[in-house]
């Protein structure tokens, strides 16, 4: 996973700090692999620096104005077989979103946008999962985030070395649950793409999947979701079982339980054995149970 630097800890912050962000170094360090970065120390600004800012005109310069750094910015490589970026905010060369314009006069203006080595790696992958480090104390937000990049790294795995027409289809239906309750749709059509003979089947099938996951999980869907979950397997449980399985399903669509009640009733009935189908699926276990993240909606 790509990362700013200074989130990891390094000091190379224009005033010689960092930014540590324990949620990545305390949490998820364990279950990642960090590709750490910081583009202002990659043109070598050293640290501390004096602070750069970006101007109207999109040239990324000094606060005194004395120096352009922007063909320096858009000559740096781009960050090549990584799963999400976790972003510094508010930075001008890293920051995703909202970040000020000044004027040729040094006045803050009221345009906004992304900072410039950020903007050329979402513009370059533009399905990369990719947030900024303020935004992920929302847990929601933090989830989410989570479950696209670890979802990324299957998919990068099952594509990356020689693989078979019955791995994609394995990989598919493994993720159903998963797809259906993030883009039922494109579910649909990378199921077309999986039953297609011939053609570049890689390509095709990787966008639809991580165009799907890009897509929010929201109530419905995921009621939705368990719902089928509960058809394929609903005729192997026992009587209580099945009503108390529905009436947790029913209970989180009126939003009267987290999704963690429904989806943890369901790893429980996979964990005996009786039901192969539904204990396959990437549903159930998203990303590592260590991250204690489900469920935020």
């Amino acid at each position: 996973m790509g990362v700013s630097s200074c989130l990891l800890g390094a000091e190379v912050r224009f005033n010689g700090g960092h930014k540590r962000f324990r949620f990545l170094t305390d949490e998820l360090e364990p279950y990642v692999d960090w590709v750490p970065y910081c583009p202002e120390m990659e043109i070598g600004l050293g640290a501390p620096r004096e602070p750069i800012r970006l101007t109207l005109d999109h040239r990324l310069v000094n606060r005194s104005g004395t120096a352009d750094h922007t063909d320096s910015m858009m000559a740096l490589p781009l960050p090549a077989g990584v799963d999400g970026y976790v972003f510094k905010a508010k930075s001008p060369s890293c920051g995703v979103r909202d970040i000020p314009r000044y004027r040729s006069d040094g006045e803050l203006a009221a345009d906004r946008g992304r900072g410039l080595y950020a903007e050329r790696v979402i513009a370059e992958f533009p399905l990369l999962a990719v947030e900024e480090e303020g935004r992920l104390n929302d847990a929601g937000l933090r989830e989410a985030f989570v479950e696209r990049v670890f979802a990324a790294a299957r998919l990068r795995g099952l594509l990356a070395g020689p693989w078979e027409p019955r791995d994609l289809v394995a990989f598919h239906a493994r993720h159903k649950l998963q797809l259906l309750a993030h883009d039922p749709a494109r579910y649909r059509s990378a199921g077309r793409v999986v039953a297609a003979a011939g053609g570049d089947r890689r390509s095709a099938y990787g966008e639809l999947f991580l165009t799907a996951m890009a897509g929010q999980a929201t109530l419905g869907r995921n009621a939705n979701a368990l719902q089928h979950a509960y058809s394929r397997i609903g005729g192997s449980l026992s009587w209580p079982r099945r009503t108390d399985l529905v009436a947790r399903i029913d209970a989180y669509r009126r939003g009267e339980v987290p999704l963690s009640v429904p989806v943890t009733l369901l790893a429980h009935y996979a964990s005996g054995g009786d039901l192969p189908w539904l204990a396959s699926q990437t549903y159930l276990l998203p990303f590592p149970a260590g991250l204690r993240l489900r469920h935020a909606v």
